[in-house]
């Protein structure tokens, strides 16, 4: 294995020092460092944080590997400083078995460039019907400990308590797709005055809180840990916050694209901005900002949803939901949360790797910049604004809602376990 001596990086933005990369780890971490017979990286004004952790993406393969693979998806987090991300089940077919997630784990091996860590479905092919394989998935190669039907909510409460009761046994964490599926029969975007004229059916937040209501008083309840996936409104942040208040065990994660953009978007009526949940409005993007600020909302998680063409560019009623967001996450964190004062370096390392690693129960991930720490981190160049091109990106799709948009903050480095996966920006396989 090839050692590194990265030379002047600031770690957590910081003061300058240099850092020794040897046999996967970190070895030493000082001022005018000198190791003969290292490759050497000038990373001056970078940087350098510990690699990110994603705990919401969509890889598709297996089944829809026109949109994305695992490799495609691996290399598009790699080059957005990603060293680990958890690949969602609604696959075809779902990965409600321990052979598919096994299947999953075994082909982002193969990438190489990120940890790809399967999220087991918690029903049998996201029907919400009856649990899935949940033991043997947490038994297999694969080590599942996330479950999640998303894309489907686990509407049925009796059906979501037998999950969170059963995964107390392996220390599992149900994921949840926060949607009553009876008030969004039909919606289009966020129900306000925008979408009465707009003329589009409503997704109003009380379909995402009340689950989140019902789901941390069943948490409460049996003392397990749940995970509410993609929080998109104030509402949602405030009921987060009375349950941790309570000692009810509840994280949560908020999208990259619900920090930045609004349902103002959907005024020209452009599908590649059609999302589940909804963008909301500029009041809850405020505050869900200053609950991922004040630790009420714990990560940073992309929602990476890849789409081929066909299904994205139509007209908005046809099209699928979701949106790109490996690649420019860090980016978009660093223009909402770092440059409005909300967070520094360190909080941005525990928000999108520390926290998410301990929610995923990966003890080789989010760990601190320290000697004899795995080493699994990114250098980043903050100084750096650039114009996203979706022609540009590693994902096999194009559905990025920020096409045209400049964002600051380039990754120029990733390692995983000492290996770089990203060298100048570029992807290394």
């Amino acid at each position: 294995m090839t050692n590194y001596l990265i030379k002047g990086a600031k770690p957590y933005g910081g003061e300058a020092a240099d850092i020794f990369l040897k046999d996967g780890r970190i070895a030493s971490i000082g001022e005018h460092l000198r190791v003969p017979g290292a490759d050497v990286i000038d990373a001056a004004g970078l940087v350098a944080l510990p690699g990110l952790v994603d705990l919401h993406t969509h890889l598709r393969e297996p089944g829809r590997e026109d949109a994305e693979t695992v490799e495609t998806g691996s290399r598009a987090a790699a080059l957005g400083g990603f060293t680990a991300v958890h690949a969602m089940a609604n696959t075809d077919p779902v990965a409600d078995t321990a052979g598919v997630v096994e299947q999953v784990w075994r082909l982002g091996q193969q990438a190489g460039l990120v940890d790809v860590v399967p999220v087991g479905a918690v029903t049998v092919g996201l029907k919400g019907e009856r649990l899935a394989e949940l033991g043997a998935m947490a038994d297999s190669a694969a080590r599942v400990r996330v479950f999640s039907d998303d894309g489907m909510c686990v509407s049925d409460p009796a059906l979501m308590r037998r999950a969170l009761e059963y995964v107390k046994a392996f220390d599992g964490v149900v994921a949840q797709h926060a949607e009553e599926p009876r008030l969004t029969v039909g919606a289009q975007m966020h129900e306000g005055d925008r979408s009465a004229r707009l003329g589009l059916a409503g997704w109003p937040a009380a379909a995402e809180e009340a689950i989140i209501a019902r789901d941390v008083l069943l948490a409460g309840h049996v003392g397990a840990r749940l995970h509410v996936c993609h929080v998109s409104t104030a509402g949602s942040v405030e009921l987060l916050r009375w349950a941790k208040a309570r000692g009810v065990q509840v994280t949560a994660e908020v999208t990259p694209h619900h920090l930045l953009l609004t349902d103002a978007c959907a005024e020209g009526y452009d599908p590649v901005f059609k999302v589940n949940p909804p963008l909301r409005t500029a009041e809850d993007v405020a505050a869900l900002r200053a609950g991922l600020a004040d630790g009420t909302i714990d990560a940073v998680a992309t929602d990476h949803a890849p789409h081929a063409v066909e299904d994205k560019e139509s007209e908005w009623a046809a099209a699928r939901p979701g949106m790109l967001g490996l690649e420019q996450a860090l980016s978009v964190v660093v223009e909402t949360m770092v440059e409005t004062g909300l967070l520094d370096w360190a909080g941005v390392a525990d928000r999108m790797s520390v926290r998410p690693a301990v929610i995923g129960r990966l003890t080789e991930q989010g760990r601190p910049l320290a000697p004899g720490e795995p080493a699994n981190l990114l250098l980043l160049d903050p100084s750096t604004r650039a114009t996203v091109d979706p022609a540009a990106l590693a994902s096999r799709s194009r559905n990025s809602p920020y096409a045209g948009r400049e964002l600051p903050g380039r990754v120029v480095a990733t390692f995983l376990r000492g290996v770089p996966t990203v060298l100048d920006g570029k992807a290394q396989k």
